[in-house]
């Protein structure tokens, strides 16, 4: 494999745009908050989509191929990591009624928290791997059982998370039920309380927190760049604030998401422990020496697999829609966001 170094311009420079990006983004929703259309977000979503997609290109004309691909599959992989994630964000706005107009500048505060904590486990994970070559067994266990649980449980885990804190920080803050604007605390019947906006931030980044601890460790099943995970990271996470007004009714709706994302999860933990013992160092397995048996899966076949199952995740649940639509005898009642 030719081993590639991106230029410490380019790199610095790609850090550059996404900050510029990302303030100009939170600017945007504190100065104008308003419910976007379908139209503005699509339109915003394609064109962060299509920013990545540029992004990709330079990586492949200034870094090579290897790690154009590896920043293509990490942001795919990525990105249906976060609209997976979307579901939580619709549970937690619903439950606590924040009103549509507020919803962008919410949305914007715990993509922010969500990058900001992404980039501490980015720092712990290169750390570890510079410092332990067993711990891409470890990474490969923890997505296998996370995949096989989200495979069996759904987003059940979430729901529970959710109610659980939901209920410690009711009963320990003194919460007023009403919002006014972005406030954490206002005046109210004589006294100074929390408004919901509190609570609800704190829920966004305890999310922020769990979804971290899941997408870490795959991307790193398909790079060993930190600035790849990095910027796969932002890139999947730019834009997600508008994705979730184009589907974030329809997002709890598609029934076998789920099952897609377990698959991945699932897919590189094993692709991660299969590497692992193809390069094993542990001296008390097979003499230290690696096991041919155990393929190395590269790169695109990587990236192939996961489009493949994101696509007929979100294709079947379509179909089922559809059906459900025409058939609404056969549509199975769902519980309430709440």
């Amino acid at each position: 494999m030719i081993n590639y170094v991106l230029p410490l311009w380019f790199e610095v420079g790609s850090l550059v745009v996404l900050s510029l990006v990302l303030i100009a983004d939170l600017l945007l929703a504190l100065w104008r908050p308003h419910e976007p259309s379908t139209k503005e977000s699509a339109l915003w979503v394609s064109f962060y989509v299509a920013l990545a997609l540029g992004f990709a290109g330079l990586m492949f004309l200034f870094a090579g191929e290897q790690y154009g691909a590896e920043f293509l599959a990490g942001w795919v992989t990525e990105y249906s990591l976060s609209i997976d994630n979307l579901f939580v964000f619709v549970l937690i706005l619903a439950s606590f009624t924040v009103p549509r107009k507020y919803q962008q500048q919410v949305l914007m505060i715990g993509i922010l928290l969500a990058i900001v904590f992404r980039g501490v486990f980015i720092l712990l994970g290169a750390a570890l791997i510079a410092s332990f070559s067993w711990i891409f067994y470890v990474f490969g266990a923890f997505l296998v059982v996370v995949g096989v649980q989200q495979f069996l449980s759904g987003r059940s885990d979430d729901v529970e998370r959710k109610s659980r804190l939901t209920d410690f920080l009711s009963r320990r803050l003194d919460i007023v039920p009403h919002y006014d604007g972005l406030k954490f605390r206002i005046p109210h019947e004589g006294r100074t309380a929390f408004t919901p906006v509190l609570v609800v931030l704190i829920s966004l980044g305890t999310a922020d927190v769990i979804f971290a601890v899941d997408s870490i460790p795959a991307i790193y099943g398909i790079t060993e760049s930190p600035f790849i995970v990095f910027t796969a990271n932002v890139f999947a996470l730019m834009g997600l604030r508008q994705l979730y007004f184009l589907l974030g009714h329809l997002i709890d709706r598609l029934e076998y998401l789920h099952l897609g994302i377990a698959f991945i999860l699932t897919f590189i933990g094993l692709k991660l422990v299969s590497h692992a013992l193809h390069e094993n160092q542990l001296s008390f397995l097979n003499q230290g020496e690696g096991f041919s048996w155990a393929p190395d899966i590269g790169t695109w076949e990587s990236l192939v697999v996961i489009v493949l199952a994101m696509g007929v995740a979100v294709g079947a649940s379509i179909l089922k829609l559809r059906r459900d639509k025409t058939n609404p005898a056969s549509r199975a009642p769902r519980a309430p966001l709440g």
